[in-house]
């Protein structure tokens, strides 16, 4: 356990602990410092408070940080494509059928079991380093923290929509416009708890924006670009405008062209790198499974 003590600056004052937490480089993230003073973690002038208490000037914070052990995690030889790499970050290329971290069902072969022996670090211990998530499904990018300070930049820098994300989907469908733009908010399913909708418990703004790369008789082929990043927002957003990913058995139709999961892929990100300034861009292309089925459109075999 290690223990950090800090006061309350004047440009402080004011700020909910929680979000002051968030800013500091040892607790690296807002969900962070909840669980902390959740815990018991956290006292400001020897006292526990909540999450949403109004801070004072001079006011003394001390907070517990457990060390981090990845919660007990062990590193699996799990192959996943590494496509940028430095001490502070890594860009990986998540196969489709992974999970992004452990949960209930998903104890192994997570992203995160592969990506152990890097160094992650930043964020909850049972995700360390990761500051964006896919679907199980979707395959593609993701940018992956290596310390605590850059998890907490990376995270800003997504609040802030400083990084540019970039998809490939097959919806069901024929989009007659060139590009356009999803608005619509998305929240919980007020009935089914694991999926979301259009206007649902606690929807928040979202938008997505899209242009038509290839049109079949049946489908259409569009690169997507995420403004915000609600959860599952492309699938909704699409689903939305009664055009669903295809093979998105969850908020689609039937798998009629024989996917096996949905089509879509995260092929590109770009942002500007929060240590050295630079930008990193990095692309994905398409895996073998998608441009099989992108070819067989293509020749008229698929989607008749």
């Amino acid at each position: 356990m290690t223990r950090y003590d800090f006061s309350v600056l004047p440009d402080e004052a004011g700020q909910r602990l929680d979000s002051l937490l968030a800013t500091k480089q040892e607790v690296g993230s807002r969900s962070q410092a909840a669980q902390l003073i959740g815990a018991g973690k956290v006292t400001v002038d020897g006292v526990s408070r909540a999450k949403s208490y109004l801070l004072e000037e001079g006011q003394s914070v001390a907070v517990e940080i457990p060390k981090v052990t990845a919660h007990g995690l062990v590193p699996e030889s799990v192959d996943v494509p590494i496509l940028f790499e430095d001490e502070w970050l890594l860009v990986a290329d998540k196969p489709a059928g992974m999970a992004v971290h452990p949960s209930p069902g998903h104890s192994s072969g997570t992203l995160v079991h592969a990506l152990l022996g890097h160094g992650l670090a930043g964020g909850e211990e049972f995700r360390p380093g990761v500051v964006h998530r896919l679907d199980k499904d979707t395959s593609g990018l993701l940018v992956v923290a290596k310390s605590v300070e850059v998890h907490r930049r990376l995270v800003a820098m997504m609040r802030e929509r400083a990084v540019s994300r970039r998809y490939q989907a097959l919806v069901h469908g024929v989009i007659s416009e060139e590009s356009g733009t999803i608005e619509a908010p998305v929240g919980r399913d007020r009935s089914r708890r694991k999926m979301m909708a259009i206007g649902g418990g606690g929807a928040r703004e979202a938008r997505t924006h899209f242009r038509v790369l290839e049109r079949y008789p049946r489908f259409t082929f569009v690169e997507v670009r995420l403004e915000t990043g609600r959860t599952h927002q492309i699938r909704v957003h699409f689903q939305g405008i009664e055009r669903p990913v295809a093979g998105d058995r969850t908020y689609g139709r039937q798998d009629v062209l024989g996917i096996g999961r949905q089509f879509l892929h995260s092929a590109r990100l770009t942002f500007t790198h929060p240590m050295t300034g630079e930008v990193v861009d990095v692309d994905s292309p398409l895996p073998s499974e998608l441009l099989a089925v992108l070819e067989g459109l293509r020749s008229g075999i698929a989607g008749r």
